[in-house]
């Protein structure tokens, strides 16, 4: 591992970017500037980050638990693909506080010593530009190579971060692969990026599943295809829920959703599509309430619906119970 650029020389070099022109074209200059001017951080500083007690940590994950529900398989997936290369896996929550982490045994130390731990705080307004808090603050997926960080004592490591966003589409979290090698190429970072946004789009999908378990999740037809873009429909084929990616690529809204989205409306289906899914849809119903010998009931039990729901079906496609 090779050592860190002097603390002098790189704190030197961020000064002379700042007071550049270089910050009105580079994110990451953007990124130093705001360190330094709105955070009033000093890129030399050596005291070591802020972490949270004990009962503070607990806090935090209690607040994001049904993400951590939804990530755990995919953090153990990402962790499969790169922990044997000295990467550390952290899932921090929007306030840039690790509250899950994978890692090898054997570089615990290292990264614990530079607090790649859980209940650290990384948000950028208190380490600077740093993977997590400057993808939190930028949202959007990014890597801070070494001494792209802006704190001196953070110039060892390397972190590739994505955004992530609940199934409101709000910014929930922050999915970071961190590394204490001094011999990343880029190619194998870009690798460790892809893994990481591929990684943070399923834990997204899977926690919008289990937000509307009850509901069918299809995949919204957006101009690009997206399997992160998802709806959820109800029983009545109203869009109850859109991920980020369906609502940038729909224009959906929280309003609409609120005051009632027919999925067809979103899907696009055509009148003659409509009407062969009417169909489709009335032999169910018909199915269903022979199954069940007319008891309506018993039919809306089978088929996951309300009774309500189910004498408007019955209603709107002329279906008369056998007597």
């Amino acid at each position: 591992m090779s050592g860190r650029q002097p603390t002098g020389l790189h704190a030197d070099f961020i000064q002379a970017s700042i007071a550049g022109s270089d910050a009105a074209r580079s994110a990451l200059v953007a990124s130093w500037r705001r360190s330094l001017t709105l955070h009033g951080l000093d890129p030399a500083e050596r005291k070591a980050p802020r972490r949270l007690t004990e009962s503070e940590l607990s806090d935090a994950r209690k607040r994001i638990e049904p993400l951590l529900r939804a990530a755990g398989a995919s953090l153990d997936r990402l962790y499969l693909a790169v922990g044997g290369v000295g990467c550390c896996v952290l899932l921090a929550d929007r306030e840039g506080v690790p509250v899950e982490r994978r890692g090898a045994v054997a570089d615990d130390e290292t990264f614990d010593e530079w607090g790649l731990w859980t209940g650290t705080v990384w948000s950028e307004d208190s380490e600077g530009t740093n993977g997590i808090g400057t993808c939190l603050a930028d949202q959007r997926a990014l890597t801070i190579h070494r001494d792209q960080h802006f704190f001196s004592r953070n110039t060892l490591m390397s972190c590739t971060t994505a955004p992530i966003y609940d199934h409101e589409g709000n910014l929930a979290a922050a999915l970071d692969v961190s590394s204490c090698r001094s011999d990343l190429t880029e190619g194998f970072v870009n690798l460790i990026a892809i893994a990481v946004g591929d990684a943070a789009r399923r834990i997204e999908a899977e926690n919008f599943r289990l937000t509307f378990c009850d509901a069918r999740i299809l995949l919204a037809p957006v101009a690009e295809r997206n399997a992160s873009a998802l709806i959820a429909v109800d029983a009545d084929d109203l869009v109850v829920g859109a991920t980020r990616s369906a609502r940038l690529g729909l224009g959906i809204t929280q309003q609409a959703l609120a005051k009632g989205l027919p999925a067809a409306d979103i899907l696009g289906i055509s009148a003659k599509t409509s009407e062969d899914l009417d169909e489709a849809e009335r032999g169910v119903v018909q199915r269903a309430m022979a199954r069940a010998e007319g008891n309506v009931s018993a039919a809306a039990s089978n088929l996951g619906i309300s009774r309500a729901t189910l004498h408007r079906k019955l209603a709107r496609f002329g279906i008369r119970r056998p007597h």
